[in-house]
């Protein structure tokens, strides 16, 4: 992206703070970004933001928009996979690419953005939540969006190795929910970021089992593991499900819920690297934050 590029927000999830969503226009304006929102943005229907259908049109029309070059997600909270048979995704195809922002519920829509357009999508801070004030937080989203910046570095190898592959994942509730549907991920020949907020482990474990059992690990070359916050100790479930996998497993990455909260190209080609636990990658021929 570039100063000067118009970026439109919306609301595929949950309803946005007006007040928090102001802030995050005004420092979006402050890297020279033109700012759009979308006509339901601020709607509020019990926990959605809006009704599916004036979700989906928002979205669409951001992304149909030839003027728009960025579509961010306000928030996550719920709803954005209700929206995967509602939009025209042949419409978005010819609409050409566009860099699409968004973390947590938005794992769904990262998810098929990048099997239907065949785009990568950026997982990351969005403009209604209090992790765009973050210092760390924000000059990292800054280098992703219009440079470069310095690899995902965790704090804990759980299988050594190193591999290499394009990047999916993201929300480990979302994929989960995902399974059994036209939308199923599959993982084979990729790396796979996975976190979450507010979940048990024996709930992690009984996600992490749906997804083994539904053939979605298989082929998988690398996991990376984000924040888990509010998940009690999470570890030793990740590790007894996912180590048997015997690809290499880095965890304690700051990508996910919580402060400092860096931003990866989901869909570009990535490296991990457990010798410096870290996940890095390329976007567009260059290096980028993983």
């Amino acid at each position: 992206m570039r100063a000067g590029d118009t970026v439109a927000i919306v609301s595929p999830s949950g309803p946005a703070n007006a007040t928090l969503l102001a802030r995050g226009v005004r420092l979006l304006e402050g890297l020279g970004l033109k700012v759009v929102l979308g006509e339901h943005v601020l709607d509020r229907e019990g926990f959605l933001a809006g009704s599916d259908a004036d979700r989906a049109a928002d979205l669409q029309a951001a992304w149909c928009d030839p003027a728009v070059s960025a579509v961010f997600c306000s928030r996550g909270g719920y709803g954005a996979a209700r929206l995967l048979d509602l939009l025209d995704w042949a419409a978005m195809r010819e609409a050409g690419p566009k860099v699409l922002l968004g973390s947590s519920d938005i794992t769904a829509l990262h998810h098929v953005v990048a099997t239907e357009l065949g785009l990568p999508t950026l997982h990351g801070p969005m403009p209604a939540c209090d992790a765009v004030t973050d210092p760390v937080t924000w000059d990292n989203l800054q280098a992703a969006l219009f440079g470069q910046a310095p690899p995902v570095t965790g704090d804990t190898v759980l299988r050594e190795g190193r591999a290499e592959g394009v990047l999916a994942g993201g929300n480990l509730s979302l994929l989960a929910s995902l399974c059994g549907t036209r939308h199923q991920p599959s993982f084979a020949g990729r790396l796979v970021l996975l976190e979450d907020i507010a979940e048990h482990p024996y709930r992690i474990d009984r996600m992490l089992t749906q997804l083994l059992q539904s053939g979605v690990f298989d082929g998988v070359r690398g996991i990376a593991l984000g924040s888990w916050v509010d998940c009690g100790d999470p570890l030793p479930v990740l590790a007894e499900r996912l180590l048997p996998l015997d690809v290499p497993v880095i965890a304690g990455l700051p990508v996910g819920h919580g402060t400092p909260q860096w931003s990866v190209w989901l869909g570009a080609l990535g490296v991990i690297d457990t010798e410096s636990c870290s996940l890095s990658g390329r976007l567009g021929g260059s290096e980028q934050a993983m």
